[in-house]
């Protein structure tokens, strides 16, 4: 699943309709969404070339969130372990108290 690209040298994203936006209207809601699809899919991005994209705005957006989140794919089965690994332990504790039912 691509998530970034580079088309007509501006920078898109993919949208929560599955669509390509303008990369200057990217909201929190839409970054949260693309680091949950790049830790539970396989997704690709346009390599980012300050030369592909000429307006300043977009290549200083794309090449931040491209950074990061080329970043988090590649460590993605580590951050994935660790949660799984934090989870585990809550979900120990919780399973060693007795519960208010057992009372």
């Amino acid at each position: 699943m691509k998530l970034l690209e580079i088309k007509n040298q501006l920078g898109y994203f993919l949208d929560n309709n599955g669509k390509f936006a303008s990369i200057e209207k990217i909201t929190k809601v839409d970054l949260l969404r693309l680091v949950e699809s790049t830790l539970t899919n396989d997704v690709e991005f346009d390599e980012y070339s300050e030369e592909d994209i000429k307006n300043q705005a977009h290549q200083i957006v794309y090449k931040s969130i491209f950074e990061k989140l080329q970043v988090l794919s590649g460590r993605k089965h580590e951050f994935v372990d660790e949660s799984e690994r934090l989870y585990l332990l809550e979900y120990e504790k919780y399973q060693g108290e007795p519960s208010q039912q057992d009372t």
